[in-house]
């Protein structure tokens, strides 16, 4: 199922937005949840999952721009768990503040590359600009929805 087109500026809003409810959790969460692993399969600690979005930011602005480029770029499933992997290795001990701050930033970065995009550019590589930019958008929901559901399961467990 296709998703939705948007206008550059509507996709950034939505990246912002998105950026804006994962930084309003991850400011809600506790000490014992920021450090909590609570997804079944992936042993990294809430604080992990939230930094690893705003790095995630970073990679996709940078396909971005090599897109707009008229470079070739290579983005499969090898790729991106070999960068999600080098990341989890060097965000362990990040704090709640370090990942606020990099969501801030490189969500601020990202969003402003889409806005500054034509529509023509959207379809740059073939759509790829715009399918990024969705991702954008799907990443940051997706793992705050996830995580706020393994939260509280892990709190209805303990009141069981």
């Amino acid at each position: 199922m296709a998703e939705e087109r948007r206008s550059p500026a509507q996709y950034a809003a939505a990246i912002d937005n998105a950026r804006n409810r994962l930084i309003a959790f991850v400011e809600s969460c506790t000490a014992e949840q920021w450090q909590a692993a609570p997804l079944d399969g992936d042993p990294r600690p809430v604080g992990v999952v939230a930094d690893h979005v705003a790095h995630a930011y970073e990679y996709l602005a940078g396909w971005m721009r090599e897109i707009l480029r008229g470079e070739s770029v290579t983005v499969n499933s090898d790729v991106v768990d070999a960068l999600n992997a080098e990341h989890a290795a060097a965000a362990m001990a990040v704090t709640r503040i370090e990942a606020v701050e990099h969501l801030h930033r490189s969500g601020a970065a990202m969003s402003a590359l889409v806005a500054d995009c034509s529509t023509e550019d959207l379809k740059a590589g073939d759509g790829r600009v715009e399918r990024l930019a969705q991702i954008a958008i799907r990443h940051a929901d997706d793992h705050r929805t996830e995580i706020e559901a393994a939260l509280a399961a892990l709190t209805d467990r303990r009141l069981s």
